[in-house]
């Protein structure tokens, strides 16, 4: 068996196949550590196809998000698809009010676009 890195479509159909959300941040927090392994110029490669949707808008806000914010990274246009993924209403996943206020600030724009509020600290220590 060969190793394969994870793609957002990869991670999207994980997502999808488990309801509990402490499973699904593992997920990501995975996705996020491959990616960063991967050499930089294969990394927007991981981000360009779209995901299936993971049937809650909460999380494919989020797949939106994360593809925003990391070819941002490399200075790179957001896919396509992205554009269509905004939430109406702020989602924050945190549960304490002090994550919330932390995710209120420190959120990446890319994140804030999307109605995700998650704090870029959060995306760093994954």
């Amino acid at each position: 068996m060969v190793y394969r890195p994870m793609t957002l479509v990869d991670l999207a159909a994980r997502l999808a196949a488990n309801t509990d959300d402490k499973i699904r941040w593992k997920l990501v927090w995975e996705f996020l550590e491959e990616y960063r392994w991967e050499a930089p110029g294969l990394q927007p490669s991981l981000l360009q196809s779209e995901p299936e949707s993971v049937d809650d808008e909460r999380w494919d806000a989020l797949l939106a998000a994360l593809a925003e914010h990391l070819t941002a990274k490399h200075d790179l246009a957001p896919p396509s698809w992205t554009a269509l993924r905004v939430l109406r209403r702020p989602w924050f996943p945190a549960e304490l009010a002090s994550q919330r206020a932390d995710a209120l600030v420190w959120a990446p724009a890319a994140f804030r676009k999307h109605g995700v509020y998650l704090s870029s600290k959060d995306l760093e220590a994954a």
